[in-house]
């Protein structure tokens, strides 16, 4: 085991000359900002995050954040345009765009490094104006807390999540963030300490302390804010499969738990069904709201007329999204029965044979007194069914999407031949992960 982790640590862990060359990335961008930053009062300082600040960051993922700290006063109509005026005008070499997580901030890639320029307030632990202001109290408590030895388990214990696609934090994925990473090895010590007690998770356990209760499967609690779940954005599912992993890998250790799987290609891929649109750019987060809304309506829909939906999945990339549902099967039978009300409520009664009769091939009353019909079905082919569904109903679709879904879906079964570019998104969807469900 000891010896998987060094060499683990030897990929995961920056080599002097990434650092120096982060290092000087780093400085580059921060010496632009504060720059500018200096002609405006309201900035109180200019500061290192994240992962960077912290020494926790992976060559993988090796963002820089930077925090622009306003003064409490500056209200927040100010405090976004001057970031943006501030951000834009230090970054213009660099091509800054705007992103958006509870409000606008700007990023910029240097030489392939991200530099997020975040704006927060300069206030007291606990008085939070806004959601970034926790994360410079995050910064100081894990750059205190965290040995060097226990910042490198942070960094295996990410690369193991990110291998096993269960990292990051954004709705689509609503898995492990990096600061629940550095979380679980301070609470836990190092990285084989929290892979022995992940894998031995309860329902409704708490990691931490606090005298909170929250209504979560699993609690993880924030450090520096005793009353914040910081798993109320993970799934279930992705708690599960950490689970499942860290039994797996405790069982058999091996280096291919911190390596991307290509997992193996399954039979039952022919009845996947693929709902493709291009859509016009948003916040990732509200995309990803609106996605989650339509993925799961659809699954509804689906459900309801009779296709069976076993699993769905998301896919998104820079232009286009492709919803993935995979189905017992891509067609059902034409005829179904539709059951009416019991025969001695005489008004729904009447009203329902009334409606059904001539539908109908054939009606009976059932062992239970209520009446049933026999009846055609419009569509038996989950194909045509979707096809009509998305150019004329799109019930439960996120009113966001309609016009991108109306204007460029394309509903498809996958085949490897029509889809070789799609083909990699199947990749963990409609397989089975040999490594927590072993065939032998």
């Amino acid at each position: 085991m000891d010896e998987i982790i060094e060499k683990i640590k030897k990929i995961a862990v920056p080599s002097t000359k990434i650092k120096n060359m982060k290092d000087e990335i780093a400085e580059t961008a921060i010496n632009l900002i504060k720059k500018y930053a200096s002609q405006y009062p309201q900035i109180k300082n200019i500061e290192f995050g994240g992962s960077y600040a912290k020494g926790t960051w992976i060559p993988k993922k090796a963002d820089i954040d930077i925090f622009m700290k306003f003064k409490n006063d500056v209200d927040k109509s100010e405090f976004i345009k001057l970031t943006r005026i501030i951000g834009f005008e230090s970054l213009k070499k660099f091509c800054p765009y705007t992103r958006y997580s509870e409000h606008p901030y700007i990023e910029a890639i240097i030489k392939q490094t991200k530099i997020n320029l975040v704006p927060c307030y300069d206030v007291k632990l606990g008085a939070w104006k806004s959601a970034a202001d926790r994360s410079v109290f995050h910064t100081k408590f894990m750059t205190k807390f965290l040995s060097d030895e226990m910042k490198d388990d942070v960094r295996v214990l990410k690369l193991f999540l990110i291998s096993n696609e269960i990292y990051g934090s954004e709705i689509l994925k609503q898995g492990f963030s990096g600061y629940v990473t550095e979380v679980l090895v301070y609470n836990f010590k190092s990285f084989i300490n929290s892979i022995n007690e992940l894998s031995k998770l309860q329902q409704k356990q708490i990691i931490g302390k606090t005298n909170k209760k929250f209504n979560t499967p699993i609690s993880i609690i924030d450090p520096i804010d005793v009353n914040r779940n910081l798993a109320a954005a993970i799934s279930i599912k992705n708690f599960a499969k950490l689970a499942l992993t860290c039994r797996a890998f405790l069982r058999k250790p091996s280096t291919n738990y911190f390596i991307s799987k290509s997992l193996k290609k399954k039979k039952n891929w022919k009845n996947v069904i693929i709902i493709k649109f291009y859509y016009s750019y948003r916040s990732p987060d509200i995309l990803g709201g609106q996605i989650m809304k339509t993925v799961n309506a659809l699954t509804m829909q689906m459900n309801e007329y009779g296709f069976n939906v076993l699993q769905n999945s998301v896919k998104v990339n820079k232009k286009y999204v492709c919803l993935l549902l995979l189905l017992e099967t891509r067609r059902i039978n034409e005829l179904y029965i539709k059951n009416g009300p019991c025969v001695f409520h005489k008004e729904d009664c009447n009203k329902f044979i009334t409606k059904n009769t001539k539908k109908s091939d054939l009606m009976w009353i059932n062992n239970e007194g209520h009446v049933s019909a026999l009846q055609k079905r419009q569509y038996a082919d989950a194909r045509q069914f979707l096809l009509n569904f998305l150019k004329n109903k799109l019930t439960g679709v996120s009113n966001g999407l309609k016009k991108d879904i109306k204007k460029w879906n394309n509903v498809t079964y996958f085949s490897i031949k029509k889809n070789r570019t799609l083909e990699n998104m199947l990749n963990g969807f409609a397989v089975t992960d040999e490594t927590i469900f072993p065939s032998n």
